[in-house]
């Protein structure tokens, strides 16, 4: 038997979760498939089974997998959610239904002074922004969380209206905005901070996938900074590629 902790200091129990769980999310282990018994597990990644009962666990934890009195563990299939990101990316008009219903709260808002890399994204001339700090619900599990600036001298009551309408393309239509598109999306991925943890109902040590986003008016001048996290687990992000 191997030591339940790697070269890089990460517990090898976690380790097998998220191969477990990559399985369950690619769909190699699907709905209702028995979950190899510790025994099994503990041979295949040559650690002790008190280490596989940690990664079951583990899974449990998150709702992917049940255990079922005297027949073993099965796979639960938690909802995973597709987001597909396009020139016009709303939310509402996703092809995920549950999506398109999904809720958007503002937990806090606030008047600031534009960050650096903010002020250059939105290409302002003075350091006047609103922080819209949102949380976004697909039926009762949190699915993503939002940082969004706006140029406050073009759109100051825009964090009232997300709150009230409960949508960004809803509160920008109510302000005048009628139609922006995406110009700009840069991925990447990372550990959940604890407040994030929290808010999303994660477990600690749970991926988020970034999304940094540009938003702009049709005439090219930006409209929205955000940086988008997604609780990985549940979300799937596909990028839609228009033909040349």
């Amino acid at each position: 038997m191997i030591d339940t902790t790697n070269t890089s200091g990460h517990a090898m129990w976690r380790l097998i979760a998220e191969e477990l769980r990559a399985e369950i999310l690619e769909r190699r282990l699907r709905e209702g498939d028995r979950l190899p018994s510790e025994k099994a597990l503990a041979q295949r990644f040559g650690v002790n089974r008190h280490t596989a009962r940690q990664a079951i666990a583990s899974l449990a934890d998150e709702g992917f997998v049940e255990a079922r009195r005297g027949s073993g563990t099965f796979v639960t299939g938690e909802t995973v959610h597709i987001h597909r990101l396009r020139v016009r990316t709303r939310m509402s008009a996703n092809a995920d239904p549950r999506l398109a219903a999904a809720s958007l709260q503002v937990l806090e808002n606030s008047f600031e002074k534009a960050p650096p890399e903010v002020r250059e994204q939105l290409r302002l001339d003075h350091d006047d922004v609103v922080r819209v700090e949102t949380l976004r619900v697909a039926g009762d599990k949190p699915i993503s969380m939002g940082t969004l600036w706006f140029d406050a001298r073009r759109l100051p009551g825009i964090a009232d209206e997300i709150r009230h309408t409960g949508s960004v393309t809803a509160a920008l239509r109510n302000l005048g905005v009628d139609d922006y598109v995406r110009t700009s999306t840069v991925m990447g991925a990372r550990l959940a901070t604890n407040a994030e943890a929290v808010q999303m109902k994660l477990p600690l040590g749970s991926v988020v996938l970034l999304v940094r986003a540009l938003d702009s008016y049709i005439d090219g001048t930006p409209l929205e900074w955000g940086i988008g996290r997604f609780a990985a687990q549940r979300v799937m992000l596909d990028i839609e590629h228009p033909m040349a």
